[in-house]
């Protein structure tokens, strides 16, 4: 097992050993009741607007309010992009943010956690945090917990078995020129080979990211975490090969103006209604799909495969690109805050967010509890990659990041080169 940095994760589905928190409500993960005198309000916001998920939250909140007397719960979803880079930014600065709420790991934590935003959890809740296992390490600074994931997996391609068939594609891509053979064989069908959210932009950047991964060695991906550091040639080369592969025109018409999954005509719709074959997103995506088919169901043709290789260059092609979603509670919120928060990671709910579809839960004991096949071959793929990498836009923080992203956009545009987007990296780094 390759484990250069904390944030490099393996088998965290298969983790035996696990203690896992307390399905009692009331138990908090094995800690003390912790609640005081008088009636309590918390307010909860996470990132699910669509598919099962929104009424699973409904139902927690609703557990919780009922097992303590005197707390409300008041949870609302948001689009996952506007609460991770307007809502919770902006509220944090103005100094009412909600309770308990999303937070990503990686830079912006770091940032969160140098404001003084964020509640230390080791304490309050212990049994939890370990029940997670290392999966929390992204969530931690200086060895302090202030969040905890409830969901960790790694992105590839969503597919269409049915249509890949038409196509005559017998097997999935394990290499690059493999992925563009099928995008020919595609497009010779009268397929649209890979729908593409890039109206959304973190879709598009998302590209860039894999070219990256496979383009530059762990060595330098771990410099660049820790040090920002993107001289390597590697980085310009990333971009040159999302460049050439642009130019096989893999993406549906209109893709630079597409939602990623919000309706019908979003990527995620396109796949859920068989006018795509291939989506590349991250672990959720089964459930996202099956919220925006007309039974509400998984559709039966979707599988799922790894983003692959790229033949000679120094990337590890068994390398993933993941990260997972976590939840942590406002420097300023009320000891019920952690208390609901260790209720949502109990084996009982996590069983229950493992059984809706809608991605891969942390805590080991409830991942026999997945039903979808295809998220049972993804926590597969996470388990054999040598190691996950977390989002880059996440890792390097929210000012490299968003230069990151603009210059990847305005190359899906036309608008940038490959050098131009190291070049906004470099700059954002120089003024940290």
């Amino acid at each position: 097992m390759n484990r250069r940095s904390t944030i490099r994760l393996v088998a965290l589905a298969a983790a035996a050993g696990i203690a896992v928190a307390s399905l009692t409500a009331c138990s908090a993960g094995g800690d003390d009741d912790g609640g005081g005198d008088g009636d309590v309000t918390l307010t909860w916001w996470h990132n699910a607007t669509s598919g099962p998920m929104p009424a699973v939250w409904e139902e927690v909140a609703a557990e919780f309010e009922e097992a303590h007397p005197g707390v409300t719960v008041e949870q609302t979803g948001y689009q996952n992009e506007e609460l991770q880079r307007t809502l919770i930014p902006n509220a944090l600065a103005a100094g009412d943010p909600p309770d308990l709420f999303q937070v990503w790991p990686g830079g912006e934590l770091r940032g969160q956690v140098a404001n003084d935003y964020l509640m230390p959890l080791d304490e309050a809740i212990p049994d939890t945090v370990s029940s997670v296992g290392a999966t929390v390490n992204p969530w931690q600074v200086d060895g302090t917990t202030y969040g905890i994931p409830f969901t960790f997996g790694i992105e590839g391609f969503w597919y269409n078995t049915e249509l890949f068939e038409q196509a005559g594609i017998d097997e999935t891509p394990t290499t690059l020129d493999e992925l563009v053979d099928a995008v020919g064989a595609l497009r010779e069908a009268g397929i649209t080979p890979i729908a593409v959210g890039a109206g959304d932009k973190w879709p598009a950047a998302h590209w860039w990211y894999q070219f990256a991964l496979h383009s530059c060695s762990p060595e330098v991906l771990q410099a660049a975490e820790s040090d920002l550091d993107f001289t390597d040639d590697c980085w310009v080369e990333a971009g040159e090969q999302l460049e050439e592969f642009l130019g096989v025109e893999p993406f549906q018409e209109g893709f630079l103006g597409t939602p990623a999954q919000t309706g019908a005509g979003s990527s995620a719709g396109l796949m859920a209604n068989g006018q795509a074959a291939m989506e590349l997103m991250g672990h959720w995506n089964s459930g996202q799909i099956g919220g925006l088919t007309a039974d509400g169901e998984v559709p039966a043709f979707l599988g799922w495969f790894p983003f692959p290789g790229i033949e000679g260059a120094a990337g590890d092609p068994t390398a993933s690109l993941g990260g997972g979603d976590g939840f942590a509670c406002s420097a300023e919120a009320p000891p019920e805050c952690a208390e609901l928060l260790a209720y949502i990671m109990s084996e009982d709910v996590q069983a229950r967010f493992a059984a809706s579809g809608s991605g891969i839960p942390t805590v080991s004991a409830a991942v026999a509890s997945l039903e979808d096949p295809n998220l049972k071959t993804v926590a597969e793929g996470l388990a054999d990659s040598s190691f996950v990498q977390i989002w880059l836009d996440t890792a390097y923080g929210t000012t490299v990041g968003n230069a990151m992203n603009e210059g990847i956009v305005n190359l899906f545009g036309g608008a940038g080169t490959p050098a131009d987007i190291v070049k906004k990296m470099q700059d954002a780094a120089a003024t940290l």
